[in-house]
């Protein structure tokens, strides 16, 4: 925390709503993703462009996707199943957790998909390749190494 900063802690309601808000906010991106990645196999370019290897990539992809779906859409289940007239610190973590097991799945399937249009479009399977490695190491960077930084500095500052 930044001097001056107040940090006020949320009540588990509070902090439940924003945990299931920021999953809510996901989820159509992930949606989104899913269906231009379905949309993609009933082109003609996909078999014509694309080696048997890479539309298996591509299902790989869409797998990887289904699954982040899968983890994001969890916590929303989990309440309702597990406690749908209470909140806990508990169900907070869970979905916290989920969320944040999410994105792995979401980067590398994004990556893969990158990849495959890089490589249908521009042809070269290493120019593909080092896009798509530069985008995971983008989403690393932001994803994983950021908020680290931040969560570290603020605890430093303390």
């Amino acid at each position: 925390m930044r001097q001056g900063e107040e940090v006020e802690e949320l009540s588990l309601n509070d902090a439940t709503s924003h945990v299931l808000e920021e999953c809510r906010t996901v989820v159509p991106g992930m949606q989104a993703l899913f269906g231009f990645q379905l949309m993609a196999v009933f082109s003609s370019e996909f078999k014509n462009e694309l080696s048997p290897g890479e539309r298996a990539l591509h299902l790989a992809a869409i797998v990887l996707v289904t699954i982040a779906i899968v983890l994001v859409m969890a916590p929303a289940a989990l309440h309702r199943q597990t406690e749908p007239r209470t909140v806990s610190a508990r169900l907070i973590t869970i979905s916290s957790r989920l969320l944040m097991a999410s994105m792995a799945p979401l980067a590398i399937g994004i990556c893969l998909d990158v990849y495959l249009v890089a490589r249908a479009t521009i042809g070269s399977v290493s120019i593909a390749s080092a896009i798509a490695i530069l985008l995971l190491g983008v989403f690393v960077v932001f994803w994983l190494l950021l908020p680290r930084v931040v969560r570290s500095r603020e605890s430093g500052d303390l």
